[in-house]
């Protein structure tokens, strides 16, 4: 299935043309058949030799429905461009070629059509048109001279439309949907249905979709499928599609609305672009309508220099880097402006000089976006973001990018964070002996990092270890500073008898308190249990060897006379026993050491 659009100035021929090749009339409306003039969209299909169906998107070719013409060609994968052999090159054939430059448009035909009204003309007439499609991807296009009147040239236009579609590339159906809508109406029986050019991705019955316009976001479900008047399960690009839709109303639809893949695109209102067809950016008007797709959307332009700007849009829209825009102002007359999309997710400009700075990053990009540039740019973003502005990761990262967690992220970022992460963690360890370590929170605000989750991954970069949201050094004996000759006191006084936890009074004396004795549990250099009690970490092990030798159960009275020590410390030492899973409870007063 493939789909192109037609192009040209009014009365060239392009409805008849399309009606000589499909046997469809394209124009729908009676006030177009009354006034012999393409008002809206056309649709029709025809099978060509090779059984490749082909269907055409006509567009009205008067100055007056420019819009509606710009809302074929925004979807259109291809064109094809009408010239009359009699009247040759015409204002709004300069308007359309125009409007095929700045979509970028590269794929198609040139059709010299009338060519019974002016045979000799012809050559002439596909001469100019070729000089005036130079700044367009289809000067040296195939054409065809042909008179759909007299069926002159209609089977050799048949040939090189399967020629043009034989080289065109082929969609991907693995890709996200996009797809603008053109038509909305309602069916008795089936209510909404909604149509459109399926450009890449897969559409099928049952599926769930997002569907954004101007006033609308929502959740809708694909109730039914058809392609050229036919049900079908499936659909595939490129093809046109009606879709009925379930769980909308046609109230809430129209032309601009964009049927979307769910969660698989970055929605944006504000966009950085470059230059690529018409007049420059110093040159676009401040205000101007934005055309992608079937949407048409008020913006307000901002000119960097006179390749780059930023475009700030009325209304969100899904956007990827490489997209065409099209820039249309029309305060005294109709200018068409091609733009690049360069980032989708470009950082504020609230200082002097940021529009500069702006403008040279801007020009160091690559058209069309890269893989490594964009992250080296950003130094670091999520995976899940990288995809849904436009890129595609392979599944061996390229040198210099690094993967932590979600994100992928610039190796000498992450070789700065780890290295900025090692000395505020030493430098608030060498600073406070007793500290408990370097919060998360002040990591993240120090490293100025986008996401917490970033955190984890750099702590194991650094070597560090990170508990109870705190970051501290690993395997580095670092002291108590003024406390360190106390603690060592207690380890001795501790060492000598070691179930005769230290009074409130004697703590006092050492001038340990609870921060000293708590860096010093962080240490590993004493066991603090409930009650104040407080011990060393050995303490327990040396219990369990005492408690062995009882008789099983023991009650906590024996516990206290094979230690030599008082309830205050049985209690609480039995109890942390019990909690390590080394002794239990067997009755209320009764307890068992565990084999």
């Amino acid at each position: 299935m493939y789909v192109m659009a037609t192009a040209g100035h009014v009365d060239h021929g392009k409805s008849t043309l399309v009606r000589a090749l499909t046997g469809t009339e394209p124009d729908r409306w009676d006030e177009e058949h009354r006034r012999g003039l393409t008002i809206d969209l056309g649709f029709a299909a025809t099978t060509l030799p090779s059984g490749r169906v082909l269907s055409f998107v006509d567009v009205p070719g008067h100055e007056r429905f420019l819009g509606n013409m710009l809302s074929g060609l925004g979807p259109a994968p291809m064109v094809c461009f009408v010239v009359a052999a009699d009247q040759g090159w015409q204002a709004q054939s300069s308007d359309h070629r125009d409007a095929i430059a700045a979509l970028g448009i590269s794929t198609g035909l040139i059709v010299i059509t009338r060519a019974d009204l002016a045979p000799e003309r012809a050559p002439e007439v596909l001469a100019q048109t070729r000089r005036e499609l130079a700044a367009t991807g289809l000067q040296n296009a195939p054409a065809v001279t042909i008179s759909a009147t007299t069926g002159q040239g209609l089977d050799q236009l048949r040939t090189t439309l399967d020629d043009v579609l034989a080289a065109g590339n082929t969609p991907s159906e693995d890709e996200p949907v996009r797809m603008w809508v053109d038509r909305a109406f309602s069916l008795r029986g089936a209510g909404t249905v909604v149509t459109g050019t399926l450009a890449a991705g897969r559409l099928q019955r049952e599926q769930h979709l997002h569907i954004l316009g101007e006033e609308t976001d929502d959740t809708v479900v694909v109730r039914g499928l058809q392609a050229h008047g036919a049900d079908v399960d499936t659909l595939t690009p490129a093809n046109r599609a009606a879709v009925n839709l379930r769980g909308i109303t046609t109230e809430q639809l129209g032309r601009g609305h964009v049927l979307l893949t769910p969660g698989a695109w970055h929605l944006t209102d504000t966009v950085d672009i470059r230059y690529a067809s018409g007049e420059d950016f110093s040159q676009t008007p401040r205000h101007v309508t934005v055309h992608i797709g079937t949407a048409a959307v008020a913006a307000r332009c901002r000119p960097f220099d006179a390749q780059h700007g930023r475009i700030t849009l009325s209304r969100r829209l899904p956007l990827v880097i490489g997209d065409r825009l099209l820039l249309r102002s029309s305060a005294h007359r109709t200018v068409l402006t091609g733009a690049e999309v360069l980032d989708v997710a470009p950082p504020a400009l609230a200082r002097r000089g940021d529009g500069n700075r702006r403008s040279a990053t801007l020009a160091g990009m690559s058209s069309g976006g890269d893989f490594d540039e964009e992250i080296s740019r950003r130094k670091a973003i999520t995976a899940d973001m990288l995809q849904r502005i436009g890129y595609q990761i392979p599944e061996q990262l390229p040198a210099g990018i690094r993967r932590l967690g979600d994100w992928l992220v610039d190796s000498e970022q992450v070789n700065q964070w780890v290295g900025q992460l090692r000395s505020i963690t030493e430098t608030r360890l060498q600073q406070d002996a007793l500290s408990a370590g370097l919060s998360d929170g002040a990591a993240i605000d120090s490293l100025q990092l986008p996401d917490e989750a970033l955190l984890t991954p750099l702590v194991q970069e650094a070597g560090l270890q990170q508990s109870a949201g705190r970051i501290t050094t690993v395997g580095q004996q670092r002291g108590l500073g003024k406390a360190e000759e106390s603690v060592v006191v207690l380890e001795q006084e501790l060492g000598e008898q070691p179930f005769n936890a230290p009074e409130a009074y004697r703590l006092q004396e050492l001038g340990l308190g609870e921060r000293e004795l708590a860096a010093a549990e962080r240490q590993g250099r004493l066991l603090r249990l409930s009650g104040g009690v407080i011990l060393l970490p050995s303490t327990p092990a040396l219990a369990m060897r005492e408690l062995s030798s009882l008789d099983q159960p023991f009650t906590t009275s024996a516990a206290r006379q094979v230690l030599g020590t008082t309830r205050r410390v049985a209690i609480p030492l039995l109890e942390h026993l019990d909690s390590r899973g080394w002794t239990r409870r067997v009755e209320a007063s009764l307890r068992e050491v565990v084999r």
